[in-house]
């Protein structure tokens, strides 16, 4: 699947607002020019759209999300409206400075008809839907599950990452099980960022472990799978005041990076999910289970770590073969430290001054 960028992303929701406005003009005004139904239309939705991303009032968005539902969709619509008004009247206002509108009052030009009004918030409401469905199922699952890709089972090449909290047990036998799964919720936050910078997927959580996944060619392009593990550990090493204060604890992670060949299919019924078959989901939770036996909290197969060039900043530390449960034969393993992130998640043998 080619690689969209977050440029690429934003040009194409453009280009569909735009769209939106060119029929709206044609639909309703025929014979206007509907380069001018375009412009509205993105001075109307882009700014929802930026807000929707976070990337426009990311602090007033925060805060919203921690409201009641009902709150939060009431919320949500004075902002839109609020926002179209605004973007209505910005681009009924340039379009008169440039002389492309004549209204007879520029009053005519800054507020919005309820008609046009109603048309915005339907366009933007697909749209923002059609986002969040997408974040909630990952872009990557999202678009598979669109074009039914993975509805016939497929081999496929792929790295997987497993990350497991360690000392989950002991955190929650002193601070109880509520409090457990709130530090779990808030450690799965903070792999959101890195993972989707690193273009990875978040396959899946499992007890106190999360499963992240790249089609072996992105995975390993830049070493974007390690780049991603050394980002979320660098990001809690960054947050460790923050840890410690909100649950007198930073995690430690343990994490092991595998590849190779895997059937891909897509399952249930009244629950349609992606899942991943094969022994290199199973290689690679075993080698998550070996880092506790060789005291190491990040070990890659030597098979996948050939595969790619690592970052300057990570050393590889080559611990040879070793015997992984349900394998018939050893398997070859590094260890990975990093020169960027100091001692938080690594033990006193891989410590450096």
């Amino acid at each position: 699947m080619r690689e969209i960028s977050p440029t690429q992303n934003w040009i194409l929701i453009a280009l569909v607002l735009g769209l939106s406005g060119v029929v709206y003009d044609l639909y309703f005004f025929a014979g206007q020019t509907p380069i001018i139904g375009a412009i509205f239309a993105l001075f109307i939705g882009m700014p929802i759209l930026a807000f929707e991303r976070k990337a426009l009032l990311r602090g007033l968005y925060r805060r919203i999300q921690r409201l009641p539902t009902l709150l939060f969709i009431i919320s949500e619509l004075v902002i839109y409206e609020i926002l179209m008004s605004i973007g209505f009247a910005a681009a009924g206002f340039l379009l008169t400075v440039l002389g492309v509108l004549n209204p007879p009052k520029m009053i005519d030009v800054l507020i919005m008809p309820f008609d046009i009004f109603l048309y915005a918030l339907a366009v933007c409401a697909t749209l923002i839907f059609l986002l969040r469905v997408r974040e909630l199922l990952g872009r990557e699952v999202f678009i598979s599950m669109l074009i039914s890709r993975y509805r016939r089972p497929m081999k496929e090449e792929r790295v997987f990452l497993f990350i497991d909290l360690a000392e989950s047990t002991a955190f929650a036998e002193k601070h109880g099980d509520l409090r457990a799964q709130q530090l779990l919720s808030s450690l799965f936050a903070a792999f959101a960022e890195p993972v989707r910078r690193n273009k990875g997927l978040i396959n899946d959580y499992v007890g106190d472990a999360a499963i992240i996944t790249w089609p072996l060619a992105r995975g390993v392009k830049d070493a974007r799978c390690v780049r991603c593990l050394f980002d979320i550990l660098a990001d809690i090493e960054a947050n460790a005041a923050s840890w410690k204060k909100s649950y007198g604890h930073v995690p430690k992670l343990r994490a092991a990076l595998h590849g190779g060949s895997v059937i891909t299919a897509e399952v249930g019924v009244d629950h349609h999910k992606i899942s991943f078959f094969g022994d290199t989901v199973n290689t690679t939770s075993r080698l998550e289970s070996l880092c506790r036996t060789l005291n190491r909290p990040v070990l890659i197969s030597a098979e996948l770590a050939k595969r790619m060039t690592l970052p300057e900043e990570i050393v590889g530390e080559n611990l040879g073969n070793h015997a992984v449960r349900g394998r018939g034969q050893g398997l070859d393993v590094i260890a990975l430290s990093s020169r960027a992130v100091t001692v938080l998640n690594q033990p006193a043998t891989l410590r450096r001054g």
